[in-house]
């Protein structure tokens, strides 16, 4: 079986599995699913997570290029926009995604133009960040690693230098000190200083994915490159040389301080992504990064994704970790699991083109 073979059959069934999720989940967002059954968790207005739903359903539109499939697509993206002006960096993630992928929508471009507008009139210019707001509770002036994939690009196409500001401000912070990302921080005022947070916790594996990911991002967009010629480079070099990134178990655990921990294929899935998304830079990183993001994918489509027939829907890309911490959802299928899942094998049969996504 040829690469693009498995590619294509693993696509194929986690589109199938997009299909018993609309049927499942109706008008409502699905979060999580338990390894067991596939019975979603969901919500109604979407969280954090409604644009790698909204996102999966543009793929499926893209693949099958059904005006019924464009139209859930579109629909499930237009219940996204209240999130354009909520305060939360995570808009990033909630926003770009589905928007990115809609193509010639003029609907979905009208909202990733709104959605641009508004992180910027909120970006705080003394912090040189969106911060990631109190949408989801807690203190406002933090900065985290899953405030800054999506949202470079999203305000790239307002402000360029906002945008490298933006993304700068959190590697300073998350690659201090060298080895282990630390995820997340926040602003003391009264001290006027950063402190980092102990929730995420440092070597938290979507940690280093999504700030891989959003490096790559900002490589690929040369007006926000070119703000910092070679700090996104080095910052780069450091990620790919983290244990589990280009080396190591494919699969990593959630937790660095936890190898026998559960896994997160989620993680895993974001990694891929970025590596395949470094791989098209002109870098010396570019065929090491290329074997990578496919093997990974090729890891879990093989191992970890469910082919139906067992009293489980197909589909289902499984041994996802939501937070371990609390003890949620350690060992499920993850919506955003699925999304870049997905994503990283569209783009091996042509489908998307991940400089543009």
């Amino acid at each position: 079986m040829s690469a693009g073979d498995w590619a294509d059959q693993a696509l194929a069934g986690v589109m199938e599995r997009v299909r018993t999720t609309q049927d499942q989940v109706g008008d409502r967002f699905p979060l999580y699913a338990g390894p067991e059954d596939g019975v979603w968790r969901t919500t109604g207005r979407g969280s954090w997570t409604g644009g790698f739903w909204a996102g999966l359903l543009w793929l499926r539109a893209r693949r099958t290029g059904a005006p019924a499939d464009r139209k859930a697509a579109a629909d499930r993206t237009a219940r996204l926009a209240p999130w354009a002006e909520a305060d939360t960096a995570a808009r990033g993630l909630i926003l770009w995604y589905p928007t990115a992928l809609a193509g010639d929508d003029p609907a979905a471009a009208a909202l990733r133009e709104r959605a641009a507008r508004a992180a910027l009139r909120d970006r705080d210019r003394g912090l040189g960040i969106v911060p990631w707001g109190d949408a989801f509770g807690g203190p406002r002036l933090r900065a985290r690693a899953d405030g800054v994939p999506g949202m470079v690009p999203l305000l790239a196409a307002a402000d360029p230098a906002a945008a490298a500001g933006h993304l700068h401000r959190h590697l300073d912070l998350c690659l201090a000190g060298g080895g282990e990302p630390r995820p997340a921080w926040r602003f003391d005022e009264a001290r006027s200083r950063w402190l980092p947070c102990e929730d995420p916790r440092p070597g938290w594996s979507r940690g280093r994915a999504w700030l891989l990911l959003a490096v790559a991002d900002a490589l690929l967009r040369p007006e926000v490159a070119a703000q910092e010629p070679g700090r996104l480079t080095a910052a780069a070099r450091h990620l790919l040389a983290l244990d589990g990134v280009l080396a190591g178990p494919l699969v990593p655990p959630d937790g660095a301080d936890a190898p026998r921990g559960p896994l997160d294929t989620s993680a895993a899935a974001i990694t891929a992504v970025a590596l395949l998304k470094l791989a098209r830079l002109p870098e010396d990183w570019s065929r090491a990064c290329a074997y990578r993001g496919v093997a990974i994918l090729s890891r879990l489509a093989e191992g970890h994704l469910t082919q139906g027939g067992d009293g489980r829907p197909a589909g289902m890309l499984l041994d996802g970790c939501y937070d371990a911490a609390e003890g949620l959802a350690e060992r499920h299928e993850l919506i955003w699991g699925d999304f870049f899942l997905a994503l990283g094998l569209a783009s091996l049969n042509g489908l998307v083109d991940l400089t543009r996504v």
